[in-house]
């Protein structure tokens, strides 16, 4: 998650994620590796001589930021201290501070997790519906 972290916040190569991280060259290449085998990140060259790489995320990556931002909101909630938390998500459209938010896509109210339920597919729910 920390290297996922990391290309959220524009991090694209290898040097910059393992200072950003604070890992070892191979367990971040490995990151790195198995991210690009997952979909996650592609790798991009950006020189020829010698050959050089970037890291992007993809749309699958990208899809992820949902994710990210909801464990981000849960720290700064209940990790933060004193001086508050160490980030802060700005919505570059209107330059305000902005907390994540789950909704939902019918009604636009925000999901409270005690007011939620699930449908099994297959398995007929308590209106008898089957799905």
């Amino acid at each position: 998650m920390l290297i996922i972290r990391e290309a959220f916040l524009r991090t694209r190569r290898f040097d910059d994620f393992q200072r950003n991280v604070g890992a070892s060259r191979n367990i971040v290449a490995g990151r790195l590796r198995k991210l690009v085998d997952e979909g996650i990140l592609e790798r991009r060259r950006y020189e020829e001589r010698p050959p050089r790489y970037e890291y992007r995320l993809t749309e699958k990556g990208l899809a992820l930021y949902p994710v990210l931002t909801s464990l981000l909101a849960w720290g700064d909630r209940w990790m933060a201290d004193e001086k508050g938390p160490p980030l802060q998500i700005l919505h570059t459209d209107c330059g305000h501070p902005t907390v994540p938010r789950l909704t939902c896509d019918h009604c636009g109210e925000v999901l409270d997790p005690r007011r939620v339920g699930v449908r099994r597919r297959g398995v007929a729910s308590r209106d008898g519906d089957q799905s």
